[in-house]
């Protein structure tokens, strides 16, 4: 059999039927340990673009894992099957799932060929019915009093550790144009910057004030990792101010935010993560109130007393920590109102693309 080409970004493929699909999954509707979820079926037989080449991603503990044989399309799981899941997580498609589309975009079309992904084998794995796939989204605990999920999100702790320091990843993160040169360049350089800032010769002060006040000269954010001003164990502030889908919001400053935040990075049990920072004073639309997610870890749906705000093209670009450098799986970022101010609707106009000013900049490593 012909050796296939590794699918990359902006190739064009079309997903298998249904059949063919099924005709790929074991006895548990997975390949590879990855599950066809049946919120996957209605795309089968569209033809879509190749969004990430997924060859790694990052599990509920913020490390590195590493996937064979995938990619990211332009599509995200609606949560339908999984208890109303709210996370919107961006969908995994293993390679056997996809067949050459053809017709590549003008921009695109040249000597590369389209991609030629074989036949399917069968024989190599079990046999799988649809109904099979919808009963794998649950399982019933082993005390029998209560339910957990099983999606693509909740399996990816079991992929095999992709370590930081393996070179080999960011040059397929680079070849499979999953990041341009420059960012992979500026990641390596910043991610160096900060490891001398923490290495303890007392450089550390001086090189985050340096940081900030350059920064400005190349449309950078301020230094991603500043701690909360408000002490461990004091409570954190909340705002309730009723946002909406498709309401215009203005993400408040990072020196504002932090006001909100403990020196744990946290307000009200929400992480307040670096790579939100390079979001700070842009203006964005709410896509939705999130409430009901499940836990990655265990399976379980959580039932957020508090609120939080996704907003539209607002995803983690994976800048800030190398423990998951330049991960493709763009998860939508968590906001507590407090961090958001309404925009009047005569600025609707200006609202921010997913595509930022601000996306050359680098990561840093693992906390």
């Amino acid at each position: 059999m012909t050796k296939r080409r590794k699918l990359s970004v902006g190739d064009w493929v079309e997903v298998r039927s249904k059949a063919e699909v099924l005709s790929t999954l074991d006895s548990k509707g997975q390949l590879d340990g990855m599950p066809f979820m049946p919120e996957m079926f209605e795309f089968c037989g569209e033809r879509l673009q190749v969004y990430k080449r997924a060859h790694k991603t990052c599990d509920p503990d913020y490390k590195s894992r590493r996937i064979e044989n995938a990619v990211h399309l332009e599509t995200r799981c609606d949560g339908r099957e999984h208890g109303g899941c709210q996370a919107r997580c961006l969908i995994f498609w293993k390679d056997a799932w996809l067949k050459p589309a053809g017709g590549r975009t003008s921009a695109q079309s040249g000597s590369n060929p389209a991609p030629h992904f074989g036949l399917i084998d069968i024989a190599s794995v079990g046999k799988c019915t649809e109904s099979r796939v919808w009963d794998r989204v649950q399982v019933r605990d082993a005390d029998g009093d209560g339910l957990s999920y099983i999606c693509q999100a909740t399996q990816v702790q079991y992929e095999a550790l992709l370590p930081w320091w393996d070179v080999r990843q960011y040059v397929e993160d680079y070849l499979s144009g999953n990041v341009s040169f420059w960012r992979l360049i500026s990641g390596t350089v910043y991610s160096a910057y900060y490891n001398l800032s923490q290495s303890g010769f007392g450089l550390g002060s001086a090189m985050r004030w340096l940081y900030d006040k350059a920064g400005p000269l190349w449309h950078g954010s301020a230094w991603p990792r500043k701690k909360g001003l408000i002490p461990e164990g004091q409570p954190t502030p909340t705002a309730v101010i009723g946002l909406q889908t498709g309401e215009l919001v203005r993400v408040k400053s990072h020196e504002e935010i932090l006001a909100t935040v403990n020196a744990g990075s946290r307000n009200r049990g929400l992480w307040w993560d670096a790579e939100l920072v390079p979001y700070c004073g842009g203006t964005y639309r709410v896509l939705a109130r999130v409430t009901n997610v499940i836990d990655e870890r265990t399976g379980k749906m959580q039932v957020m007393k508090n609120p939080c705000i996704i907003l539209d093209a607002v995803v983690c670009q994976a800048r800030y920590s190398a423990c998951r450098m330049f991960c493709p799986r763009s998860t939508y970022s968590y906001w507590r109102e407090i961090w958001l101010e309404r925009v009047e609707s005569q600025v609707a106009g200006s609202v921010m693309t997913s595509t930022m000013s601000a996306a050359e900049a680098g990561t840093v490593s693992c906390e």
